[in-house]
C-alpha cells in the first residue's frame, strides 16, 4: 500500500533536492571558447574535455585569409569567456572588433612562442605584396607540425586555467596526455617517411605545409603565382621542376580552385590529393599527407 508522508518527513530531502538543482548549472557550467579555425577546436577539446564548449569562427571550406563572421557567430562571441587566436590573417581585421563586442572577452594568441618562418617561394611573396600584407610575410600555418601543436597546447592550457582555475588539475591531466598523443603522431609520421629521401619535393597549390616540410626535411613546390593559378608559360616551368624533382602527388585544398593542379597532375600522371590544413580530422590528415609524399596508399 502506498504510504503518505508528512510535510515534516519530506521537508529535509526536498530542501536538499532543491539545493542540488540550484547549484547544478553553476557546478557543471562549461567555459564558452571561440577559436579561429577547425583544428583549434580539436586541440581545445583535447585539453578542455567536457569543461569547454567550443565555437569555430572560420567554417570548413572557407579561407582564414578573407573570412567574415556571420551574425550567429558574433552572437556566440558575445557570450564567450575566451577567444583563442592562432595568427591567421582574418584576425588582424576582426580581433579588435571582437574585443569591442564583448568587453569581458579574454583573447589569447595560441601561436605564442612558436618560431615562425616566412612563406616559401618568391611566388607567394609577390602574392603577399600584391594584397598589401604587412606582417613580414610570416607563414601562419603553424599547426601542421605536431611539435608546434605541443606549444599551442601549452598556450591553451594556460588560457583555460586563467579563466577556470578550479579545474586546473583536470586540464593538466588532459594536457599531459595530449602531449604523449602528439609525440606518438610525430613518431608515426617519421615512420611513414622513413624510406623517403631527405628533401623530397611535393607539390601544393597554396604553400600551407611549410612547417610540416621543415619538420620532416621535405620541400614543398607551390603552384600558385601571386595568389592565382599560373598562366601557360609559368605552368610549363612548374611542370619541368616537378618532373626534375620526381614528385609523386600534388596537394590541393577545398579553399582554392584545383583546375591548374588537375592539369599538372594529368601531365605528370600523378594523383591529386585533397589535403587541407584546416581539415577536421587533423591527425589523420597529416598521416595521409605523409603517405602520399612517401608514395604509399592514401585512401
Amino acid at each position: 500500500m502506498l504510504q503518505l508522508h508528512s510535510k515534516k518527513m519530506i521537508g529535509r530531502p526536498l530542501k536538499k533536492l532543491l539545493l542540488i538543482l540550484l547549484l547544478t548549472p553553476l557546478t557543471f557550467a562549461s567555459t564558452d571558447v571561440v577559436v579561429s579555425i577547425v583544428p583549434q577546436k580539436i586541440f581545445v577539446e583535447k585539453i578542455g574535455g567536457d569543461k569547454v564548449t567550443v565555437t569555430v569562427m572560420v567554417e570548413a571550406g572557407s579561407s582564414p585569409h578573407t573570412y567574415t563572421p556571420k551574425p550567429s557567430q558574433m552572437k556566440k562571441l558575445s557570450q564567450a569567456k575566451l577567444y583563442l587566436g592562432i595568427g591567421v590573417e582574418f584576425e588582424e581585421v576582426w580581433l579588435g572588433k571582437f574585443a569591442n563586442q564583448n568587453k569581458n572577452l579574454l583573447i589569447f594568441d595560441t601561436s605564442l612562442n612558436i618560431q615562425k618562418q616566412t612563406m616559401e617561394g618568391e611566388e607567394h611573396k609577390q602574392c603577399l605584396n600584391l594584397h598589401q600584407h604587412d606582417h613580414d610575410e610570416l607563414d601562419p600555418h603553424v599547426w601542421v607540425d605536431p611539435q608546434n601543436v605541443k606549444i599551442i597546447a601549452k598556450n591553451i592550457f594556460d588560457a583555460l586555467v586563467t579563466v577556470d582555475a578550479n579545474n586546473t588539475e583536470y586540464y593538466k591531466q588532459n594536457y599531459e596526455s595530449y602531449l604523449k598523443e602528439l609525440d606518438a603522431l610525430d613518431e608515426e609520421i617519421k615512420k611513414i617517411l622513413k624510406e623517403t629521401p631527405k628533401h623530397s619535393t611535393f607539390m601544393v597549390f597554396h604553400p600551407s605545409w611549410g612547417y610540416f616540410a621543415k619538420r620532416y626535411e621535405l620541400t614543398q613546390l607551390p603552384v600558385e603565382i601571386e595568389g592565382k593559378a599560373p598562366k601557360m608559360k609559368a605552368l610549363v616551368e612548374i611542370i619541368k621542376k616537378a618532373k626534375k624533382a620526381n614528385v609523386h602527388a600534388i596537394f590541393t585544398q577545398p579553399e582554392f580552385s584545383d583546375k591548374a593542379s588537375q592539369n599538372i597532375a594529368r601531365n605528370l600522371k600523378i594523383p591529386v590529393v585533397k589535403a587541407s590544413p584546416l581539415a577536421e580530422n587533423w591527425a589523420e590528415n597529416l598521416k595521409r599527407l605523409a603517405k602520399a609524399i612517401a608514395h604509399k596508399e592514401t585512401k
